[in-house]
């Protein structure tokens, strides 16, 4: 049998010549790396807050679209401005019907809506510093928790019940929610709010704080417990399920979803 090899090849073959320098295809192929966030650990601005209520169960202060800070310090509701640093008045309220017991601002901006310890809701104009209208009949005691969704403002108040009053009309209550057996401490508005509750989301072991629907997953929502519970969840809003559970070891007080990244900030109280 003859053995010899069909291809055989005398001498070595040359080297190839790349069509692009080796050096640059090291730079194409390098992956970018994605800057680290830096998060500072001081504080940019501390802010006086003589005479806060010491309530785990109010929410008294609200930062507006207009980049304009509201708080409630005992009868007074001020206005910090975060472009220019000044403060101003915008109500003080009697002893009668005060202390303020939450505030939040409208999507616009400019109205924002008071919460008061006798159950009355007041509209006021941020801009001219004009009350607009004063929402009574919704509540039997303090409201401690309100959100805006357009023009339907909701209330939630001592008494365990959810108010949505549409603040364009002279009859504001349009719906009542009675499904809470204790204060209603945190609300957040549902761009589609069916008149029924879809779920009883029982996991928390004590007071439920805060909750945020998360801005890039519509049927994502986000909850916190107090100082037993010290938890942050969030659920599927379509079938009921906690789908994430983190235990913070602290009360948790608030929660906030970054609208330009995927991200939940949280602000906490006692360890």
């Amino acid at each position: 049998m003859n053995t010899t090899r069909i291809l055989a090849f005398r001498n070595k073959p040359p080297t190839p010549i790349d069509a692009v320098p080796s050096e640059w295809s090291l730079v194409q192929q390098a992956k970018p790396v994605k800057a680290r966030r830096y998060i500072p650990r001081a504080s940019e601005r501390t802010l006086d807050a003589p005479d806060i209520q010491d309530d785990y169960y109010l929410n008294l202060l609200d930062w507006g679209s207009s980049n304009v800070l509201a708080i409630a310090l005992g009868n007074t509701v001020y206005l910090w401005d975060a472009v220019d640093g000044n403060t101003s008045e915008l109500v003080t309220v009697d002893d009668d019907v005060g202390p303020v017991t939450s505030v939040k601002w409208a999507p616009d901006g400019r109205h924002i809506s008071v919460g008061l310890n006798n159950s009355e809701v007041q509209l006021w104009d941020s801009t001219s510093n004009k009350l607009l209208r004063t929402l009574r009949g919704c509540h039997q005691s303090q409201v401690g928790s309100m959100d805006w969704n357009n023009h339907i403002l909701t209330t939630g108040g001592m008494d365990s019940r959810l108010v949505n009053n549409d603040v364009r009309i002279k009859a504001h209550i349009v719906e009542t929610y009675s499904g809470h057996h204790q204060e209603v401490c945190g609300s957040v508005a549902s761009v589609n709010s069916p008149s029924q509750w879809l779920h009883q989301l029982e996991d928390h072991t004590t007071v439920v704080k805060a909750l945020a629907w998360c801005p890039f997953q519509g049927n994502l929502l986000a909850s916190c417990g107090g100082s037993v519970d010290k938890c942050i969840k969030c659920w599927n809003t379509h079938t009921g399920a906690c789908l994430n559970s983190v235990d913070t070891r602290s009360q948790v007080c608030a929660l906030l979803w970054n609208q330009n990244e995927r991200k939940l900030l949280s602000s906490h109280g006692f360890t």
